[in-house]
């Protein structure tokens, strides 16, 4: 009997789950714009449901800004907590869907960019198949 392939949820949260290990990320959510998880990878200690409404809301809120300032595309949205947690939301476009990458850093000194950006090409390359 041949082994069934991992479904594309499962090879997303793995994906996921490696760039939380090699960053020390507490946490990572794929969402769609509306905030709906898709895929997650967390620490024990955390909650992927609550992290994507918090996605869900900032996205709204850069949604405002942009159209009140006129700005046609967003980066990405960094928000800082008192303790120094530092939630990183990457908006993405794949095959025509709109998506966001959040990870959420132990500190605000922590690097992540070159680590998301390997996730969101793994991710892209992924939904292809």
């Amino acid at each position: 009997m041949a082994s069934n392939p991992k479904s594309g949820s499962a090879e997303l949260s793995r994906i996921l789950a490696e760039m939380n290990q090699k960053g020390g990320f507490l946490i990572s959510v794929l969402t769609d714009c509306e905030g709906f998880p898709v895929a997650a990878a967390a620490n024990e200690d955390q909650d992927p449901e609550m992290q994507s409404a918090v996605v869900a809301l900032v996205q709204k809120t850069a949604n405002q800004v942009r159209t009140q300032l006129g700005m046609s595309t967003t980066d990405e949205i960094t928000v800082y907590d008192k303790e120094g947690k530092r939630l990183v939301c990457r908006p993405m476009n794949i095959n025509d869907h709109e998506m966001i990458l959040a990870v959420l850093t132990s500190n605000r000194d922590q690097t992540y960019r070159r680590l998301t950006n390997q996730a969101v090409t793994a991710i892209r390359k992924c939904w292809r198949i």
